[in-house]
């Protein structure tokens, strides 16, 4: 529908933004950033009667390796990103290299 104020939009930031919201009109946009913890957050089920239950789902996992993702986000940004960001990736590139933390950069970066 067209015309609606205050929408919520739950999903991938990156996504939405691309192709849900129109160029310079967004007032704000909160975003929860994994933190690199280098853990796996699981959410835990109870029994009915209120005991911990051996079931449960791995509900994100909050580590970061590199990978075809992370090259592609670089890629990305270094292309079609503003220059002095652009310019101060690669130097981050150079110096990290193609490492767990270049690949959180980057994403945090994009």
């Amino acid at each position: 529908m067209t015309g609606w104020k205050n929408k919520l939009y739950f999903g991938d930031n990156l996504d939405i933004l691309r192709d849900h919201i129109a160029d310079e009109s967004a007032d704000l946009i909160y975003l929860d950033p994994p933190f690199n913890s280098n853990a796996t957050y699981n959410v835990l089920f109870a029994e009915k009667n209120g005991t911990q239950s051996r079931a449960q789902i791995a509900a994100f996992e909050d580590t970061w390796s590199w990978g075809y993702e992370s090259e592609y986000a670089y890629q990305e940004v270094v292309s079609e990103g503003p220059k002095k960001l652009a310019d101060l990736l690669q130097a981050m590139r150079s110096f990290l290299g193609v490492s767990d933390m270049m690949a959180y950069l980057v994403m945090m970066v994009e």
